[in-house]
């Protein structure tokens, strides 16, 4: 399998920096349980419980100090554009496991920490979280890409997507607006 390259990478920020301010949701996904995936046309979201049929109530990578999940990581944001570079064998590398992809910049200057998004019926809050992908990320979409996410001088673009943390109950369908509230 050949991974993206920095150089390639490099070529495209130009590009990944030009996404419009607001975006569409162009896939939506659910994780049920470890590296298990379900492409939904709509979800049902919670601020007590997260994503319905989703992990992160059971098995989340942050928590609490009393051991309950952190909301902070309740949904994933990614760029389809970075996506698009960094996925590349769709056929036998498992999705990265987003929530949401949509075509939008995803940086601090365009969606500040609070920020909040109408995603359907739901809004949705910008955490303060980062994210700099994991150790996943590094074995299915290569060193290079992982290095290039977490470069110190490109932090504020927020390439590797934003984290949120679900505001208001609600349905988030597949073709609806992410709209700055």
């Amino acid at each position: 399998m050949t991974h993206v390259t920095t150089a390639e990478l490099d070529a495209a920020l130009p590009d990944i920096l030009a996404a419009p301010e607001h975006g569409q949701v162009e896939i939506l996904c659910r994780r049920p349980d470890f590296s298990q995936r379900e492409f939904c046309d709509s979800l049902k979201v919670t601020v007590a419980r997260g994503i319905e049929n989703e992990r992160w109530l059971k098995h989340p990578w942050l928590t609490l100090p009393d051991g309950s999940p952190d909301p902070r990581i309740q949904i994933s944001v990614l760029s389809k554009r970075v996506l698009d570079m960094c996925w590349r064998d769709r056929d036998n590398v498992l999705y990265p496991g987003d929530t949401i992809i949509t075509d939008m910049d995803l940086g601090e200057e365009n969606l500040p920490v609070g920020q909040q998004l109408q995603v359907g019926s739901a809004v949705l809050e910008v955490s303060d979280k980062f994210n700099n992908a994991c150790a996943k990320w590094k074995k299915r979409h290569g060193r290079e890409s992982y290095d290039w996410i977490n470069r110190p001088e490109y932090r504020q673009h927020r390439l590797r997507g934003v984290l949120c943390k679900i505001a208001q109950d609600g349905a988030i369908r597949k073709g609806d607006q992410l709209l700055k509230i």
